[in-house]
C-alpha cells in the first residue's frame, strides 16, 4: 500500500493544488460536473468513499453537487476570499474537496455539497466489487 506521500506524487498538478492547497477548479470545466453515471465518488488521494451518484444533482453552479456524503466528512470554517463558507475535507487523507452550502434541495435536507472534480475519482457501479467497494452496492438498493 502506498503511503500518502507516494500517492500525492501520482496526482496531476490540478489534483494536487485542489486537494492539498484548497485551490478551486474553474466552473464547468471538471470532468464530473455534467456526469451522471451510476457509481460512487472516492477521494482521489486515499480512495475513501465520499459520495454516491444517487445523491448527485445538477445545481447549475459549475461543479459536481451532492445532497449528502456517504460517510461523515470533516468541516472547517472558511473565510477566504471575503466569503463565509464551510470547507469540506475527507476524513482520512485530509483532502480539500470543496464546500457545503445551505441552498440545496429542501426535499433532501437543503444541503449542497459543491465539490471539485479534481478531488474525486469515479468508481462505476459495475466495478464496485472488482475495485474493493462492493459493500457500497447497497446504496443502490431501492
Amino acid at each position: 500500500m502506498l503511503d500518502k506521500k507516494e500517492k500525492l506524487k501520482k496526482l496531476t498538478q490540478e489534483q494536487y493544488e485542489v486537494t492539498q492547497n484548497a485551490a478551486t477548479e474553474y466552473p464547468f470545466t471538471g470532468k464530473y460536473d455534467d456526469f451522471y453515471d451510476k457509481g460512487i465518488y472516492v477521494d482521489v488521494v486515499s480512495g475513501e468513499p465520499l459520495f454516491s451518484s444517487q445523491d448527485k444533482y445538477n445545481a447549475g453552479c459549475g461543479w459536481p453537487s451532492f445532497t449528502k456524503p456517504i460517510k461523515k466528512l470533516v468541516y472547517h470554517r472558511d473565510q477566504s476570499h471575503n466569503m463565509e463558507r464551510t470547507e469540506v475535507k475527507s476524513p482520512e487523507a485530509d483532502s480539500h474537496l470543496g464546500h457545503v452550502f445551505t441552498d440545496g434541495p429542501t426535499a433532501t435536507g437543503g444541503l449542497r455539497y459543491c465539490i471539485n472534480s479534481a478531488a474525486l475519482k469515479f468508481i462505476p457501479y459495475d466495478e464496485l466489487d472488482k475495485q474493493g467497494y462492493g459493500e457500497y452496492k447497497k446504496l443502490f438498493d431501492n
